[in-house]
């Protein structure tokens, strides 16, 4: 098996293909010439293994590929424009009309928005939402239709996770695919494959990339599947990332692992201090003893990333603002896994009136580069 070090920095590369070059090439390039018929011929029969046309494949996209797959223990990857284009090509790989799909709750809100209103439901897919902390509200909510188990471990507002392992071993023996959204742990600190699921996706606008420069999504799973996906859905539907774009994220990965290291370490450090505060209700990162599912986080988690969600001491919309409007060192923003710290507070999008499974108190933090004792100083002096 390759070592971290040597999937970042070497894996898919060949500089003495591209003149010795040190970084690897930007090659954007929209088609590619054949030498003789024969050779066209063959290349158009398996477009998969061959370079014809930049929707399908490009050397710059190929080598980045090649490395997501191994930092995911698949056999091979996909990328996309946006994280959205990979989780609903992956979604839409596994079902037919008059199919079923179980889905974590409060999974990414545009997958709930494609099962319940923009695709799935001109189709007659139907649907049903489970709370999977509980494996066992997965096992109930199986249908004679059900094709597709759709889960988020961590989740990215609430935290809740999912035993990805017991869920993969009861889907399969069922029949049924599993798909995991692993942009929260990423692959340096989960491998979902490794625990059985199917097909594992990624918004990797997030840390993946890491500089909130470049939006894009990842689609890891066993070598059939993705021959499979991309002879037909990813061809069709044409949700390609530009080779600038693959260029930029084969930038990043030189500095995942250290990014996330400084990361995980930081946001421990932030939520022991906002643990101990007596204006904060409740922290919920799934990597602190006080998290409910803790024991399963370190089970299939090796660290926890940045992301913490914690709830204000008051329902009070004034305050909460307040708070957030203060903030110096966390900037306001959606998204996450950037160098910098945001933070999005959840009365921006939930009426106070409104029953909801986020509560309305809630401020998610998205931890950066920054040295935390001037994020733990910002917050301290806000609340």
């Amino acid at each position: 098996m390759l070592e971290l070090s040597d999937i970042l920095n070497y894996t898919g590369e060949n500089p003495d293909e591209y003149y010795g070059s040190v970084a690897p090439p930007l090659i954007m390039a929209s088609n590619f010439r054949f030498h003789n018929v024969h050779e066209f011929r063959t290349a158009i029969r398996n477009e998969k293994d061959h370079l014809i046309y930049s929707r399908g494949n490009n050397p710059t996209v190929v080598m980045l590929c090649k490395k997501l797959a191994a930092l995911e223990k698949a056999e091979e990857a996909l990328v996309f424009g946006s994280g959205m284009a990979a989780i609903s090509t992956a979604i839409l790989s596994q079902v037919k009309t008059g199919d079923h799909i179980i889905c974590q709750n409060n999974a990414y809100s545009w997958v709930n928005t494609m099962l319940t209103k923009s695709i799935l439901p001109r189709f007659g897919v139907t649907y049903t939402f489970v709370d999977g902390s509980n494996t066992e509200n997965v096992r109930k909510a199986v249908q004679a239709n059900t094709s597709l188990i759709y889960l988020e471990s961590p989740g990215t507002m609430t935290m809740g996770l999912q035993d990805l392992a017991e869920i993969a071993a009861f889907a399969r023996n069922k029949g049924i695919i599993t798909i995991a959204d692993n942009s929260h742990a990423t692959p340096l600190f989960q491998n979902p494959i490794a625990l059985g699921v199917d097909i594992v996706v990624h918004s990797a606008t997030k840390y993946l990339s890491g500089h909130s420069d470049n939006v894009a999504g990842v689609l890891c799973s066993s070598a059939a599947i993705i021959k499979k996906i991309f002879h037909n859905e990813f061809l069709t539907l044409g949700g390609i990332i530009s080779p600038f774009n693959a260029w930029l994220m084969l930038r990043s990965l030189r500095t995942l692992e250290v990014r996330m290291e400084r990361i995980s370490a930081s946001a421990v450090k932030v939520a022991d201090f906002l643990v101990m505060h007596p204006k904060v209700e409740e922290v919920i990162y799934p990597m602190h003893p006080s998290h409910p599912q803790h024991a399963l986080a370190k089970k299939q988690m090796a660290q926890g990333s940045g992301l913490i969600s914690f709830l204000l001491k008051t329902k009070e919309v004034e305050a909460i603002e307040r708070f957030c409007n203060a903030l110096k060192y966390f900037s306001m923003a959606v998204s996450w896994g950037g160098y910098e710290s945001l933070m999005i507070p959840a009365c921006t999008f939930l009426d106070p009136d409104t029953e909801s499974e986020i509560p309305f108190n809630l401020i998610r933090l998205s931890i950066g580069l920054e040295d935390p004792a001037i994020l733990i100083a910002d917050l301290d002096r806000c609340l």
